[in-house]
């Protein structure tokens, strides 16, 4: 929509909250204020992940869609893939951007008491683990929406 809401929306906005006119002819504005926020580059391009898109902000949609919160990222020393715990669960988002990463038991080994929960989630590109050893950890799987052929 190039510079209109830049110059003619935010001008006409701005009149409504402060009021315009002179005289007998000014209006008297609603008060309150607004904010302008311009939007990045898409998370998603054709079902996979942006690669235009910064590691962290796809961290900090992950967690919010999981759990509706605002995400802090841990200081978890060592546990780069962790995400956080919220309601007993723990969230693990396996990625490296030129990287196909794998749930599995080298993965598992990783992990410290600092980063295991009654139930983990684990986002990974593939999982080498079974449905019965999924079930054993508490573990949901979910695959990483990315192309991974281009590797």
């Amino acid at each position: 929509m190039m510079d209109y809401a830049d110059t003619i929306t935010t001008e006409r906005v701005k009149r409504v909250i402060d009021g315009y006119g002179e005289g007998k002819k000014a209006v008297e504005g609603t008060g309150g204020s607004f904010s302008y926020y311009e939007l990045g580059e898409p998370l998603m391009v054709d079902d996979n992940l942006n690669p235009g898109v910064s590691v962290d902000r796809v961290r900090e949609y992950i967690w919010f869609t999981e759990t509706g919160e605002s995400f802090t990222a841990p200081t978890v020393k060592g546990q780069p893939y962790f995400l956080g715990f919220t309601h007993h669960t723990a969230y693990h988002f396996l990625y490296e951007p030129e990287q196909a990463m794998t749930l599995d038991y080298r993965f598992l080994s990783t992990l410290t008491q600092e980063t295991v929960s009654d139930q983990q989630v684990v986002y990974a590109d593939a999982c080498l683990l079974s449905e019965q050893e999924l079930c054993r950890f508490n573990i949901t799987f979910k695959k990483i929406p990315r192309d991974i052929t281009h590797l």
